[in-house]
C-alpha cells in the first residue's frame, strides 16, 4: 500500500507477485523492459561442453605444461589440436576454420583467446613441437617408468598420399592398402598403457630393425639401467635378444617361436 501524507494513493495488495518484484526493482534503480522485448538478445552459440570436458581433463592431468610454456602461441595451436583431434578429427584447413571467431564450431578457439587461426599457423606450431619432442618425451618418461618397469613396445604403418614425404615406401601396409607408400611408427608405452614416445621410420623397415633405437632410448635419453621390454615374437626376436636385448642388459617378455626355446628372459 502507497501512502501519501494521511491519504491512500495505490493498493498494491492485489497486484500480481512478478508485477510488484518489477516496481521494486525499479525503485532500486532498475529498468522497465517492455512486455514485448526479451531481456536477453542471443547474437550466437557456441557449442561448448565437450570442449569444457576434454580441455579440463588436458589441463588436469597435466598435458598443456608438458607441451610448453604457458602465453606461447604454438603451445596453444598445438592444444587445440589435441582436443580438436579428440572432439572432430579434420585436416588442418578445416582445424583452422573451426577455430576462428567467424566460422568457429565450438567455443574452443574462444577458451584458448587463439583468434584468427590459419593453417600455415597450424603447420608452424606442428614444426615447433617436433623440435619439443624430445624433451617431452623425456618428461613422460621422468613421469611413468622407473628402473624395474616393463615397457611396452609394438609398432604399425600408415599408408601416404603423395610424393614428397622421404620416410614414405612401399612396405607391409597394416590398414589394407596394397601397393601404397607406408610410413613405420614404433610407440613405447608405460606398464599401464600410456604413451611415452614415439618414433618414426621409412615405410620398408622391418619390425626388429626399430628395436635399437628404443633400447638406446630407453638407457641414454630417458637414464634407465634396467627395464623388461614387451614384445610381440615378430619385434623381439631370437637375433635381436642375442645382439641388442641382453647387451644392454635389459629383460624381455615375449612369445616364443619355434626352436627359440632357449630365448626367453
Amino acid at each position: 500500500m502507497a501512502r501519501c501524507g494521511s491519504g491512500t494513493l495505490c493498493n498494491l495488495s492485489d497486484w500480481p507477485v512478478a508485477y510488484i518484484e518489477g516496481l521494486r526493482g525499479v525503485l532500486k534503480g532498475g529498468t522497465v523492459i517492455a512486455p514485448e522485448r526479451d531481456a536477453f538478445t542471443v547474437t550466437r552459440s557456441l557449442p561448448h561442453g565437450h570442449v569444457a570436458a576434454v580441455l579440463g581433463t588436458t589441463r588436469r592431468i597435466g598435458v598443456d605444461r608438458i607441451l610448453g610454456p604457458d602465453c606461447n602461441r604454438c603451445r596453444d595451436l598445438v592444444l587445440a589440436l589435441v582436443v580438436s583431434r579428440i572432439l572432430d578429427p579434420t585436416s588442418k584447413l578445416a582445424a583452422a576454420r573451426a577455430l576462428s571467431p567467424d566460422t568457429a564450431t565450438s567455443s574452443l578457439g574462444a577458451v584458448l583467446g587463439l583468434g584468427e587461426v590459419n593453417e600455415d599457423e597450424l603447420y608452424t606450431a606442428l614444426d615447433w613441437l617436433l623440435a619439443r619432442q624430445t624433451a617431452i618425451e623425456t618428461a613422460l618418461a621422468k613421469r611413468h617408468l622407473t628402473n624395474g618397469t616393463l615397457v611396452l613396445y609394438d609398432v604399425s604403418s600408415s599408408y601416404m598420399e603423395g610424393r614428397h614425404c622421404p620416410l614414405a615406401h612401399r612396405g607391409y601396409s597394416r590398414d589394407g592398402r596394397k601397393g601404397t607408400l607406408q610410413i613405420v611408427y614404433g610407440l613405447l608405452c608405460a606398464p599401464d598403457g600410456c604413451p611415452v614416445a614415439i618414433e618414426v621410420f621409412d615405410g620398408n623397415t622391418a619390425d626388429p630393425k626399430t628395436l635399437a633405437a628404443q633400447i638406446d632410448k630407453l638407457k641414454q635419453r630417458f637414464g634407465l639401467d634396467h627395464v623388461v621390454l614387451v614384445g610381440d615374437r615378430g619385434m623381439i626376436t631370437q637375433a635381436r635378444i642375442t645382439g641388442e636385448v641382453r647387451a644392454a642388459g635389459l629383460d624381455w617378455i615375449t612369445a616364443l617361436r619355434a626352436g627359440d626355446q632357449g630365448a626367453a628372459g
